[in-house]
């Protein structure tokens, strides 16, 4: 199972947020940090605000935040609204091919068993879990780092 590039960086604006204190956080600055478009980090959110996870604060001076604490989060919570489908096969998919195996095949149970142990594991850590040593991470980060352009402003 590959989990897509939405849900990868949908984890790490959760993480940026987390470190971040619950100070504001600003999409181009996200983008910056992990070297993607401001357009798709804007893609990402409307799932995660749906979800209950960022709150947006428009305006100005606004950015986003987590709705809740970092260690009320899950790898599951930001999984189960990023991923569109755990089909692991086609006999998963109800709109996949009819097998006559279906009801009593070994396959389906075992990988129906392990789908359920990673999304236990995924319910098992949080962003919080992802984000323990804030400091470090704020430097690798460079959420401290002065905003581009803000040198010459204050000049």
């Amino acid at each position: 199972m590959r989990l897509t590039r939405q849900t990868n960086y949908a984890i790490r604006i959760l993480m940026y947020c987390a470190a971040n204190r619950g100070a504001l956080s600003r999409v181009p600055e996200i983008a910056r940090s992990y070297g993607v478009s401001e357009l798709f980090m804007f893609k990402i959110l409307p799932p995660l605000v749906e979800a209950g996870l960022i709150e947006t604060v428009r305006g100005r001076k606004g950015g986003l935040r987590l709705a809740k604490s970092a260690d009320a989060i899950t790898l599951y919570d930001v999984v189960s609204v990023t991923e569109e489908s755990f089909t692991m096969a086609d006999c998963f998919d109800p709109d996949g091919p009819d097998c006559p195996l279906i009801d009593g095949c070994a396959l389906n149970r075992t990988l129906s068993k392990a789908l359920n142990a990673f999304f236990d594991v995924l319910r098992a850590h949080t962003i919080a879990d992802l984000t323990p040593s804030r400091p470090a991470l704020r430097m690798l980060l460079a959420i401290d780092a002065e905003p581009l352009g803000a040198a010459a402003t204050a000049a």
